[in-house]
């Protein structure tokens, strides 16, 4: 493990590929609205579905791949299954992220540029 210029060890290989992997699940904005939903408290899938406008199916198995990345966690409360996500680090980096782009594009400060459009 080499340092760089700032004093830090560069991770290993297999943490940089589950990082990669984690942000490649968020590169779809339907997954992101889900986490920018969930960072705000937990919820159920119908009413996720509402927010960020999607059909009950689809938003179900995005739910299903950021439960299986272990980015969201799940519980059953009755006949609901509820979402949440129970890492503060994850709510911070999702709220930090948003908010700061949110902030930009107020502001009129450089626009936001989409390097490539990707689909939900």
């Amino acid at each position: 493990m080499g340092e760089n210029g700032g004093g830090f060890e560069d991770p290993p290989a297999e943490v940089l590929a589950a990082a990669a992997g984690a942000f490649g699940l968020l590169a779809s904005s339907v997954r992101l609205h889900l986490m920018w939903a969930l960072s705000q408290g937990e919820s159920d899938v119908t009413h996720l579905a509402d927010r960020v406008g999607g059909a009950l199916p689809a938003v179900s198995q995005h739910l299903a791949k950021l439960k299986l990345a272990g980015l969201v966690r799940s519980r059953r409360e009755g006949r609901r299954q509820v979402y949440y996500i129970d890492d503060p680090d994850v709510v911070t980096l999702v709220r930090v992220m948003v908010g700061q782009l949110t902030a930009r594009s107020h502001h009129g400060a450089a626009p936001i540029r989409l390097l490539h459009r990707t689909s939900g």
